[in-house]
């Protein structure tokens, strides 16, 4: 393992490993042990009490944080006629069909978030194994697979993240930057753990938000206490 550096080293320090803390206070915490020059983003990461590899215990879909991420995600959108012209009108970045599928098979990606379509996926679907790998296909369950093509380019600019669980059964998803308010951050923060109780599999056995933690992109992680939140079942 790489080792760390010495500002990570300091910041660590004001870290207890052992201690799960009140979501103000671990807010707090990561804004000092943040010491980067430039505005970290602020990821939270929970482990969830799920199987992944069963079908009927998958953790996916989208959600628009009340305050965004603090980051403008450009869009691309593939679709013809009409519903391009909407596209162009509500903001995306970039509007097309087949030209821009031929531009990302010779390496283009320039762009966060794909929006496509149902028309247009057989088309879009012949570029699974690029975008697959990066996560950026698009899906009818993050809302991205959609003839509401104004509405799914409104939510992205505002601030919507898509969540997935992971083989080991964690989500990560981004809840602001550093330079955000505090209760922003806990706004965010309160967002996504609520939105992930929403959607507990029902086949998911014993507890379900069994670990939540927040760090900034250069700073250690900080243990966050679940029952900070409304743990419904």
């Amino acid at each position: 393992m790489a080792k760390k550096g010495k500002k990570y080293q300091e910041a660590a320090k004001l870290v207890d490993r052992q201690k799960a803390y009140e979501a103000v206070e671990a807010i707090e915490l990561v804004k000092k042990t943040a010491t980067a020059k430039f505005d970290e983003s602020v990821e939270v990461a929970v482990r969830l009490g799920v199987d992944p590899k069963k079908a009927d215990q998958q953790v996916r879909g989208a959600v628009v944080l009340p305050h965004g991420t603090g980051k403008t995600q450009r869009v691309l959108v593939f679709a013809k006629g009409e519903k391009a012209k909407e596209a162009e009108a509500a903001g995306a970045d970039f509007v097309g069909d087949t030209d821009y599928i031929n531009k990302i098979q010779q390496g283009w990606f320039d762009f966060d978030v794909i929006v496509a379509t149902p028309d247009m996926m057989a088309e879009v679907g012949r570029l699974g194994r690029v975008l697959g790998p990066k996560g950026l296909m698009p899906n009818p369950k993050t809302g991205t697979v959609t003839f509401e093509v104004e509405k799914a380019v409104n939510d992205i600019k505002a601030g919507k993240v898509e969540y997935r669980v992971d083989k080991a059964g964690n989500v990560h998803v981004p809840i602001g930057k550093v330079s955000f308010e505090n209760e922003k951050l806990a706004e965010n923060l309160s967002t996504i753990i609520e939105t992930l109780l929403k959607v507990k599999p029902s086949a998911a056995k014993g507890t379900y938000v069994r670990n939540v933690a927040i760090a900034s992109t250069m700073g250690p992680g900080i243990k966050v206490n679940p029952s900070n939140f409304a743990l419904k079942k």
